[in-house]
Protein backbone atom coordinates (compact mmCIF):
# COMPACT_ATOMS: atom_id res chain seq x y z
CA UNK A 1 0.00 0.00 0.00
CA UNK A 2 2.63 2.66 0.81
CA UNK A 3 4.46 1.60 -2.20
CA UNK A 4 1.46 2.77 -4.82
CA UNK A 5 1.07 5.48 -2.58
CA UNK A 6 5.00 6.78 -3.03
CA UNK A 7 4.54 5.86 -6.73
CA UNK A 8 1.76 7.83 -7.04
CA UNK A 9 3.02 11.25 -5.11
CA UNK A 10 6.09 10.30 -7.36
CA UNK A 11 4.09 10.27 -10.75
CA UNK A 12 2.30 13.67 -9.36
CA UNK A 13 5.36 14.66 -8.81
CA UNK A 14 7.25 14.46 -12.86
CA UNK A 15 3.97 15.92 -13.67
CA UNK A 16 3.89 18.90 -12.01
CA UNK A 17 7.45 19.24 -12.82
CA UNK A 18 6.79 18.47 -16.48
CA UNK A 19 3.93 21.17 -16.45
CA UNK A 20 6.05 23.36 -15.15
CA UNK A 21 8.87 23.00 -17.95
CA UNK A 22 6.39 23.16 -20.47
CA UNK A 23 5.05 26.40 -19.31
CA UNK A 24 8.44 27.81 -18.87
CA UNK A 25 9.46 26.99 -21.97
CA UNK A 26 6.23 28.30 -23.70
CA UNK A 27 7.16 31.68 -22.16
CA UNK A 28 10.55 31.40 -23.12
CA UNK A 29 9.68 30.90 -26.32
CA UNK A 30 6.64 33.96 -26.55
CA UNK A 31 9.44 36.39 -25.39
CA UNK A 32 12.06 34.88 -28.25
CA UNK A 33 9.49 35.00 -30.78
CA UNK A 34 8.64 38.45 -29.29
CA UNK A 35 11.95 39.52 -29.47
CA UNK A 36 12.61 38.42 -33.43
CA UNK A 37 9.53 40.14 -34.46
CA UNK A 38 11.02 43.36 -33.15
CA UNK A 39 13.71 42.42 -34.87
CA UNK A 40 12.74 41.59 -38.08
CA UNK A 41 10.20 44.69 -38.02
CA UNK A 42 13.50 47.09 -37.33
CA UNK A 43 15.24 45.51 -40.34
CA UNK A 44 12.62 45.37 -42.70
CA UNK A 45 11.66 49.47 -41.97
CA UNK A 46 15.11 50.35 -42.27
CA UNK A 47 15.34 48.84 -45.45
CA UNK A 48 12.68 50.64 -46.33
CA UNK A 49 13.62 53.74 -45.30
CA UNK A 50 16.75 53.71 -47.09
CA UNK A 51 14.78 53.23 -49.89
CA UNK A 52 12.49 55.96 -49.51
CA UNK A 53 15.79 58.10 -48.98
CA UNK A 54 17.23 57.52 -51.99
CA UNK A 55 14.53 58.50 -54.30
CA UNK A 56 13.94 61.36 -51.88
CA UNK A 57 17.97 62.51 -52.64
CA UNK A 58 17.03 61.93 -55.66
CA UNK A 59 14.15 63.99 -56.49
CA UNK A 60 15.53 67.12 -54.70
CA UNK A 61 18.92 66.54 -57.45
CA UNK A 62 16.03 67.08 -59.78
CA UNK A 63 14.08 69.83 -58.52
CA UNK A 64 14.50 73.15 -59.48
CA UNK A 65 11.61 75.51 -57.17
CA UNK A 66 13.13 76.83 -54.16
CA UNK A 67 9.80 76.47 -52.51
CA UNK A 68 9.64 72.80 -52.83
CA UNK A 69 13.26 72.46 -52.24
CA UNK A 70 13.17 73.00 -48.77
CA UNK A 71 10.48 70.55 -47.44
CA UNK A 72 11.83 68.10 -49.33
CA UNK A 73 14.92 68.26 -47.38
CA UNK A 74 13.24 68.30 -44.30
CA UNK A 75 11.69 65.07 -45.25
CA UNK A 76 15.32 63.76 -45.99
CA UNK A 77 16.19 64.52 -42.39
CA UNK A 78 12.79 62.81 -40.81
CA UNK A 79 13.88 59.40 -42.93
CA UNK A 80 17.62 59.66 -42.43
CA UNK A 81 15.87 60.30 -38.19
CA UNK A 82 14.06 56.82 -38.72
CA UNK A 83 16.89 54.54 -40.40
CA UNK A 84 19.17 55.85 -37.78
CA UNK A 85 16.51 54.74 -34.90
CA UNK A 86 15.42 51.40 -36.98
CA UNK A 87 19.43 50.63 -36.62
CA UNK A 88 19.36 51.71 -32.84
CA UNK A 89 16.54 48.51 -32.26
CA UNK A 90 19.18 46.32 -34.00
CA UNK A 91 21.44 44.02 -32.10
CA UNK A 92 24.06 45.23 -33.85
CA UNK A 93 26.03 46.41 -30.67
CA UNK A 94 29.02 43.68 -31.13
CA UNK A 95 29.23 44.50 -34.65
CA UNK A 96 31.01 47.50 -35.80
CA UNK A 97 28.88 49.64 -37.60
CA UNK A 98 29.43 53.26 -36.79
CA UNK A 99 30.50 54.59 -40.02
CA UNK A 100 26.79 53.88 -41.47
CA UNK A 101 25.32 55.38 -38.08
CA UNK A 102 27.55 58.54 -38.89
CA UNK A 103 26.70 58.91 -42.25
CA UNK A 104 22.91 58.74 -41.44
CA UNK A 105 24.27 61.33 -38.94
CA UNK A 106 25.54 63.29 -40.79
CA UNK A 107 22.62 63.52 -43.95
CA UNK A 108 20.52 64.53 -41.12
CA UNK A 109 22.62 67.42 -40.04
CA UNK A 110 23.43 68.27 -43.66
CA UNK A 111 19.54 68.18 -45.11
CA UNK A 112 18.08 69.96 -42.03
CA UNK A 113 20.91 72.67 -42.19
CA UNK A 114 19.99 73.75 -45.39
CA UNK A 115 16.11 73.02 -45.27
CA UNK A 116 16.25 75.64 -42.29
CA UNK A 117 17.76 78.40 -44.36
CA UNK A 118 16.36 80.85 -46.47
CA UNK A 119 17.39 79.10 -50.01
CA UNK A 120 16.03 82.21 -51.94
CA UNK A 121 18.96 84.30 -50.45
CA UNK A 122 21.30 81.39 -50.06
CA UNK A 123 20.55 78.58 -52.39
CA UNK A 124 22.47 75.42 -52.30
CA UNK A 125 25.89 75.87 -53.48
CA UNK A 126 27.79 73.52 -56.23
CA UNK A 127 30.00 71.51 -53.51
CA UNK A 128 26.72 71.02 -51.56
CA UNK A 129 25.21 70.03 -54.73
CA UNK A 130 28.15 67.73 -55.20
CA UNK A 131 27.82 66.24 -51.68
CA UNK A 132 23.74 65.78 -52.74
CA UNK A 133 24.79 63.48 -55.74
CA UNK A 134 27.93 61.44 -53.69
CA UNK A 135 25.32 60.95 -51.09
CA UNK A 136 22.42 59.76 -53.58
CA UNK A 137 24.88 57.35 -55.27
CA UNK A 138 26.25 56.39 -51.56
CA UNK A 139 22.57 55.66 -50.52
CA UNK A 140 21.67 53.59 -53.56
CA UNK A 141 24.63 51.22 -53.06
CA UNK A 142 23.51 50.86 -49.68
CA UNK A 143 19.99 50.00 -50.64
CA UNK A 144 21.37 47.72 -53.06
CA UNK A 145 23.15 45.44 -50.28
CA UNK A 146 20.72 45.91 -46.95
CA UNK A 147 17.83 44.35 -50.54
CA UNK A 148 20.34 41.97 -50.72
CA UNK A 149 20.66 41.12 -47.09
CA UNK A 150 16.97 41.03 -46.84
CA UNK A 151 16.13 38.59 -50.15
CA UNK A 152 18.48 36.10 -48.25
CA UNK A 153 16.27 36.78 -44.93
CA UNK A 154 13.16 36.12 -46.69
CA UNK A 155 14.04 33.30 -48.70
CA UNK A 156 16.06 31.22 -45.91
CA UNK A 157 14.32 32.33 -43.08
CA UNK A 158 16.94 34.11 -41.15
CA UNK A 159 16.43 34.65 -37.48
CA UNK A 160 17.67 38.00 -36.03
CA UNK A 161 17.75 36.03 -32.79
CA UNK A 162 20.82 33.74 -34.03
CA UNK A 163 22.78 37.17 -35.12
CA UNK A 164 22.55 38.20 -31.39
CA UNK A 165 23.60 34.94 -30.45
CA UNK A 166 26.66 34.81 -33.29
CA UNK A 167 27.81 38.55 -31.63
CA UNK A 168 27.88 37.33 -28.23
CA UNK A 169 29.41 34.08 -28.74
CA UNK A 170 31.93 35.83 -31.38
CA UNK A 171 31.00 32.56 -33.51
CA UNK A 172 32.84 32.93 -36.77
CA UNK A 173 32.21 29.43 -37.90
CA UNK A 174 28.03 30.06 -38.31
CA UNK A 175 26.62 30.77 -41.31
CA UNK A 176 25.95 34.63 -40.41
CA UNK A 177 24.81 35.46 -43.49
CA UNK A 178 22.86 38.82 -42.04
CA UNK A 179 26.58 39.78 -40.23
CA UNK A 180 28.32 39.41 -43.36
CA UNK A 181 25.62 41.70 -45.32
CA UNK A 182 26.03 44.67 -42.50
CA UNK A 183 30.00 44.07 -42.73
CA UNK A 184 29.67 44.77 -46.19
CA UNK A 185 27.29 47.80 -45.63
CA UNK A 186 29.92 49.05 -43.42
CA UNK A 187 32.59 48.62 -45.59
CA UNK A 188 30.71 50.55 -48.86
CA UNK A 189 30.04 53.27 -46.35
CA UNK A 190 33.78 53.97 -45.18
CA UNK A 191 34.59 53.21 -48.61
CA UNK A 192 32.89 57.04 -49.15
CA UNK A 193 33.99 58.37 -46.59
CA UNK A 194 37.41 58.31 -47.25
CA UNK A 195 36.55 59.00 -51.06
CA UNK A 196 33.90 60.88 -52.27
CA UNK A 197 32.36 62.66 -49.47
CA UNK A 198 33.30 66.13 -48.28
CA UNK A 199 33.24 66.03 -44.75
CA UNK A 200 33.22 69.79 -44.30
CA UNK A 201 30.06 70.30 -46.52
CA UNK A 202 28.11 67.83 -44.54
CA UNK A 203 29.37 68.33 -41.14
CA UNK A 204 30.64 65.83 -38.76
CA UNK A 205 29.14 65.60 -35.22
CA UNK A 206 30.54 67.59 -32.43
CA UNK A 207 31.22 64.84 -30.53
CA UNK A 208 32.78 62.34 -32.68
CA UNK A 209 36.21 63.12 -30.93
CA UNK A 210 35.11 63.16 -27.36
CA UNK A 211 35.98 61.54 -24.11
CA UNK A 212 39.29 63.38 -24.67
CA UNK A 213 40.00 64.04 -20.75
CA UNK A 214 40.60 60.67 -20.18
CA UNK A 215 43.88 60.48 -20.97
CA UNK A 216 46.34 57.61 -22.26
CA UNK A 217 46.84 56.34 -18.31
CA UNK A 218 45.09 52.80 -17.42
CA UNK A 219 44.30 51.87 -14.26
CA UNK A 220 44.05 48.36 -13.31
CA UNK A 221 41.35 46.10 -12.49
CA UNK A 222 42.50 45.91 -8.99
CA UNK A 223 42.16 49.69 -8.70
CA UNK A 224 38.93 49.91 -10.15
CA UNK A 225 37.76 47.54 -7.86
CA UNK A 226 38.43 49.77 -5.40
CA UNK A 227 36.53 52.58 -6.87
CA UNK A 228 33.99 50.43 -7.58
CA UNK A 229 33.35 49.45 -3.93
CA UNK A 230 33.95 53.02 -2.90
CA UNK A 231 31.18 54.46 -5.45
CA UNK A 232 28.86 51.29 -4.81
CA UNK A 233 29.41 51.92 -0.59
CA UNK A 234 29.96 48.06 -0.27
CA UNK A 235 32.53 46.24 1.98
CA UNK A 236 34.77 43.80 0.78
CA UNK A 237 32.49 40.79 1.82
CA UNK A 238 29.98 41.76 -0.88
CA UNK A 239 30.94 39.93 -3.72
CA UNK A 240 31.74 42.13 -7.31
CA UNK A 241 32.48 40.86 -10.40
CA UNK A 242 34.09 42.56 -12.73
CA UNK A 243 34.44 42.47 -16.39
CA UNK A 244 36.29 44.55 -18.98
CA UNK A 245 35.25 45.42 -22.35
CA UNK A 246 36.74 43.84 -25.72
CA UNK A 247 38.89 45.02 -27.87
CA UNK A 248 37.94 47.94 -30.08
CA UNK A 249 35.99 49.63 -28.03
CA UNK A 250 35.22 53.50 -28.71
CA UNK A 251 35.72 53.84 -24.14
CA UNK A 252 36.94 50.99 -22.69
CA UNK A 253 35.30 50.04 -19.48
CA UNK A 254 35.31 48.04 -16.57
CA UNK A 255 31.97 47.48 -15.87
CA UNK A 256 30.85 45.57 -12.10
CA UNK A 257 27.93 44.35 -10.41
CA UNK A 258 26.79 43.05 -7.29
CA UNK A 259 23.86 41.28 -5.41
CA UNK A 260 23.35 42.08 -1.74
CA UNK A 261 19.53 41.03 0.06
CA UNK A 262 17.11 43.24 -1.52
CA UNK A 263 19.30 45.68 -3.45
CA UNK A 264 21.66 45.21 -6.68
CA UNK A 265 23.92 47.72 -8.32
CA UNK A 266 25.66 48.33 -11.15
CA UNK A 267 28.78 50.71 -12.64
CA UNK A 268 31.03 51.39 -15.35
CA UNK A 269 34.32 52.81 -14.70
CA UNK A 270 36.87 54.09 -18.07
CA UNK A 271 39.93 51.99 -18.02
CA UNK A 272 41.71 54.92 -19.17
CA UNK A 273 41.77 57.88 -15.72
CA UNK A 274 39.47 55.65 -14.22
CA UNK A 275 36.39 58.07 -13.93
CA UNK A 276 33.25 56.50 -13.38
CA UNK A 277 30.60 56.67 -16.32
CA UNK A 278 27.86 55.57 -14.73
CA UNK A 279 26.46 54.13 -11.52
CA UNK A 280 23.33 52.58 -10.64
CA UNK A 281 21.63 51.39 -7.58
CA UNK A 282 18.22 49.17 -7.58
CA UNK A 283 16.64 49.14 -4.17
CA UNK A 284 12.74 50.03 -3.04
CA UNK A 285 12.59 53.88 -1.73
CA UNK A 286 9.28 53.27 0.42
CA UNK A 287 8.98 56.70 1.88
CA UNK A 288 10.49 60.61 1.78
CA UNK A 289 12.06 61.30 4.98
CA UNK A 290 14.80 64.03 4.03
CA UNK A 291 13.48 67.25 2.10
CA UNK A 292 14.63 67.89 -1.70
CA UNK A 293 17.02 70.18 -0.45
CA UNK A 294 18.51 67.68 2.19
CA UNK A 295 19.04 65.42 -0.77
CA UNK A 296 20.57 68.03 -2.91
CA UNK A 297 23.43 68.37 -0.55
CA UNK A 298 24.32 64.62 -0.55
CA UNK A 299 24.40 65.04 -4.05
CA UNK A 300 26.59 67.71 -4.27
CA UNK A 301 28.97 66.21 -1.87
CA UNK A 302 29.00 62.69 -3.49
CA UNK A 303 30.17 64.48 -7.01
CA UNK A 304 32.96 66.79 -5.08
CA UNK A 305 34.62 63.62 -4.52
CA UNK A 306 34.72 62.59 -7.80
CA UNK A 307 37.62 64.15 -10.01
CA UNK A 308 35.43 66.31 -11.76
CA UNK A 309 36.13 70.02 -10.97
CA UNK A 310 35.40 72.03 -8.07
CA UNK A 311 33.22 74.46 -9.89
CA UNK A 312 30.26 72.76 -10.61
CA UNK A 313 26.60 74.46 -10.54
CA UNK A 314 22.80 73.63 -9.71
CA UNK A 315 20.82 73.69 -13.04
CA UNK A 316 18.00 71.66 -12.48
CA UNK A 317 16.21 69.44 -9.35
CA UNK A 318 13.29 67.40 -9.78
CA UNK A 319 11.11 65.05 -7.07
CA UNK A 320 10.03 61.65 -8.49
CA UNK A 321 8.12 59.60 -6.15
CA UNK A 322 10.37 59.05 -3.20
CA UNK A 323 13.73 60.11 -5.22
CA UNK A 324 15.67 63.56 -6.17
CA UNK A 325 17.41 63.84 -9.63
CA UNK A 326 19.66 66.45 -9.85
CA UNK A 327 21.60 68.10 -13.14
CA UNK A 328 24.85 69.91 -12.70
CA UNK A 329 26.98 71.61 -14.90
CA UNK A 330 30.70 73.10 -14.47
CA UNK A 331 31.42 77.11 -14.10
CA UNK A 332 34.18 78.98 -16.17
CA UNK A 333 34.44 83.04 -15.66
CA UNK A 334 30.70 82.84 -15.01
CA UNK A 335 29.70 80.93 -18.04
CA UNK A 336 27.47 77.55 -17.24
CA UNK A 337 28.98 75.10 -19.67
CA UNK A 338 25.68 72.98 -19.99
CA UNK A 339 26.82 70.20 -23.08
CA UNK A 340 29.11 69.25 -19.97
CA UNK A 341 26.31 67.90 -17.80
CA UNK A 342 26.50 65.24 -14.89
CA UNK A 343 23.10 63.78 -13.21
CA UNK A 344 22.42 62.24 -9.82
CA UNK A 345 19.58 60.76 -8.45
CA UNK A 346 19.22 60.32 -4.45
CA UNK A 347 17.31 58.21 -2.34
CA UNK A 348 14.68 60.62 -0.29
CA UNK A 349 14.29 57.96 2.81
CA UNK A 350 18.27 58.13 3.94
CA UNK A 351 20.24 60.46 1.33
CA UNK A 352 21.70 57.50 -0.29
CA UNK A 353 23.02 57.73 -3.76
CA UNK A 354 21.24 55.96 -6.59
CA UNK A 355 22.21 56.87 -9.58
CA UNK A 356 25.28 58.81 -11.46
CA UNK A 357 25.48 59.69 -15.12
CA UNK A 358 28.80 61.54 -16.26
CA UNK A 359 28.91 60.51 -20.14
CA UNK A 360 27.73 63.63 -21.25
CA UNK A 361 31.19 65.35 -18.95
CA UNK A 362 33.40 63.06 -20.09
CA UNK A 363 32.28 63.07 -23.61
CA UNK A 364 32.09 66.74 -24.13
CA UNK A 365 34.48 68.64 -21.96
CA UNK A 366 37.41 70.32 -23.62
CA UNK A 367 39.64 73.35 -23.46
CA UNK A 368 37.16 76.00 -24.96
CA UNK A 369 38.03 79.57 -25.79
CA UNK A 370 34.98 81.34 -24.50
CA UNK A 371 34.13 84.49 -26.88
CA UNK A 372 32.51 87.96 -25.19
CA UNK A 373 29.43 88.21 -25.65
CA UNK A 374 28.60 91.34 -28.13
CA UNK A 375 25.13 92.18 -26.51
CA UNK A 376 24.54 93.12 -22.50
CA UNK A 377 21.65 91.31 -20.72
CA UNK A 378 19.37 94.10 -21.21
CA UNK A 379 20.05 94.06 -24.88
CA UNK A 380 19.05 89.94 -24.83
CA UNK A 381 16.13 90.50 -22.80
CA UNK A 382 14.27 92.92 -25.04
CA UNK A 383 13.97 89.49 -27.21
CA UNK A 384 12.62 87.45 -24.34
CA UNK A 385 8.66 87.55 -24.15
CA UNK A 386 7.53 90.06 -22.15
CA UNK A 387 4.55 88.15 -20.31
CA UNK A 388 7.58 86.10 -18.84
CA UNK A 389 8.47 87.18 -15.29
CA UNK A 390 12.56 86.99 -15.03
CA UNK A 391 13.50 85.42 -11.61
CA UNK A 392 17.17 84.68 -12.74
CA UNK A 393 19.56 85.07 -15.34
CA UNK A 394 23.42 83.70 -16.39
CA UNK A 395 25.70 83.27 -19.02
CA UNK A 396 26.01 79.52 -20.68
CA UNK A 397 27.27 77.84 -23.29
CA UNK A 398 24.74 75.41 -25.07
CA UNK A 399 24.67 73.66 -28.20
CA UNK A 400 21.64 74.51 -30.60
CA UNK A 401 19.71 72.01 -33.08
CA UNK A 402 22.76 71.19 -35.24
CA UNK A 403 24.99 70.66 -32.30
CA UNK A 404 27.08 73.74 -32.51
CA UNK A 405 28.28 75.62 -29.37
CA UNK A 406 26.60 79.19 -28.87
CA UNK A 407 27.24 81.57 -26.07
CA UNK A 408 24.16 82.61 -24.97
CA UNK A 409 22.24 84.37 -22.28
CA UNK A 410 19.64 81.90 -20.07
CA UNK A 411 16.74 83.89 -18.34
CA UNK A 412 14.88 81.83 -16.03
CA UNK A 413 11.43 83.40 -15.90
CA UNK A 414 7.44 82.10 -15.14
CA UNK A 415 4.21 82.15 -16.87
CA UNK A 416 1.14 80.70 -16.41
CA UNK A 417 2.37 79.26 -13.34
CA UNK A 418 5.13 77.44 -15.02
CA UNK A 419 8.77 77.75 -15.36
CA UNK A 420 10.87 78.12 -18.39
CA UNK A 421 14.10 78.90 -19.91
CA UNK A 422 14.77 81.04 -22.35
CA UNK A 423 18.23 80.77 -24.27
CA UNK A 424 19.09 84.03 -26.38
CA UNK A 425 22.38 84.39 -28.34
CA UNK A 426 24.37 86.40 -26.64
CA UNK A 427 25.89 87.50 -30.41
CA UNK A 428 22.72 88.44 -32.18
CA UNK A 429 19.74 88.02 -29.86
CA UNK A 430 17.96 85.52 -31.95
CA UNK A 431 16.08 82.48 -29.56
CA UNK A 432 18.13 79.57 -29.72
CA UNK A 433 15.79 77.75 -27.00
CA UNK A 434 12.74 77.06 -25.33
CA UNK A 435 12.28 74.67 -22.35
CA UNK A 436 9.69 73.91 -20.14
CA UNK A 437 11.34 73.19 -16.70
CA UNK A 438 8.96 69.70 -14.90
CA UNK A 439 7.34 70.25 -11.96
CA UNK A 440 7.30 67.69 -9.04
CA UNK A 441 5.00 64.87 -9.99
CA UNK A 442 1.56 64.73 -9.40
CA UNK A 443 0.34 61.44 -7.17
CA UNK A 444 -2.78 59.87 -7.96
Amino acid sequence: MVRWILITLLSLGIIGVSVWGYQEHQEKNAILIQAENSYQRSFHDLTYNIDLLHDKIGSTLAMNTKKQLSPQLAEIWRLTSMAHNDVGQLPLTLLPFNKTEEFLQQMGDFSYRTAVRDLDTEPLSDDELDALESLYEMSGDIEHELRKVQNMVLNDNLRWMDVQLALVNNDEQADNTIIDGFQTVEKTVEGYAEGKLQSGILGTSSKKDGYTMLGNNKISEEDAMKKMRSLLNIDKDTDLVVASTGDGAKVPLFSGSFEQDEKTGYIDITQNGGYPITVMINREVADSDISLHHAMQKAEEYVKQLDFGENLVLVESNQYDNVGVFQFVPEYDDVWIYPDAIQVKVALDNGEVLGFVAKDYLENTHERDIPEPELSDEEARENVNPNLEIQEHHLAIMEDDMGEEVLTYVHLGTLNHDTYKIFIDAADGKEVRVDKLKQAEIKY
